[in-house]
């Protein structure tokens, strides 16, 4: 099989690439049988050399995922990811007409991963968001005679499990593809229109000191060809 993973960056240090959506980061006992992960690609594209995953990003989620190529650079990266020093952009498109710009400071319980509900201390989450493009389609979906959507960017400021499918679903404006969070008769719509059902959500840009030279680095792909595909009702 092909290598799914694109190279956006590489130097001694890092290696970042674009992941498609449908491909497991890591092992995980949310599919225990499957056989295909994002790191042992991305250990194929190292030469066959050892790679640390330094973040998450959920399977269903495509875009930009970071590497690092040894285990002090990813101690480092790590600690910066988990203080809030990587600054991360999402593009999703969301159910009606979101307002322009906004913030959303919705505290957040742990999410079990196997989908059960949430338990523990709500724990701080916040999203800011801005609105790129809204579209109304004439098709009648949920009683109203058309259906509208946005185009919108996310900037998640924390890290809580499917922070951004829940707020989304928070403010009434779920992530079009959402299993868990989203609408289902605007899931079904798209998935048999494009013959796809995949969550519009991805990682588009993401910004931090690099962890070895000390200078800055902005990274940023086109998110993958499914997703333009629903994009193109914009």
């Amino acid at each position: 099989m092909n290598n799914p993973l694109r190279e956006i960056y590489r130097d001694q240090w890092l290696l970042v690439v674009h992941k498609p959506a449908g491909l497991l980061v890591h092992r995980s006992p949310i599919d225990p049988h499957e056989t295909e992960f994002a790191l042992q690609y991305a250990r194929e594209m190292n030469g066959g050399e050892y790679v640390y995953a330094v973040h998450r990003l959920d399977r269903p989620t495509s875009g930009l995922l970071v590497f690092a190529r040894d285990q002090e650079t990813a101690g480092i990266l790590g600690k910066a990811f988990m203080s809030g020093d990587v600054r991360k952009r999402y593009l999703a498109m969301v159910r009606g007409w979101i307002p322009e710009r906004g913030l959303i400071d919705y505290p957040l319980r742990d999410e079990d991963p196997f989908g059960g509900d949430a338990e523990g201390v709500a724990r701080e989450a916040v999203t800011r968001y801005k609105r790129v493009a809204t579209t109304e389609i004439p098709v009648a979906i949920e009683g109203y005679a058309s259906s509208r959507y946005s185009l919108v960017e996310l900037y998640p400021e924390t890290g809580r499990r499917h922070q951004l499918r829940r707020h989304m679903k928070h403010i009434s404006h779920p992530i079009i593809g959402d299993a868990n969070h989203g609408r289902g008769r605007h899931n079904r719509y798209f998935a048999e229109r494009f013959g796809q059902g995949r969550l519009m959500l991805a990682a588009t840009g993401i910004a931090f000191t690099h962890p070895r030279t000390g200078e800055p680095l902005e990274l940023e792909c086109e998110p993958e060809a499914s997703f333009l595909q629903v994009q193109s009702i914009f």
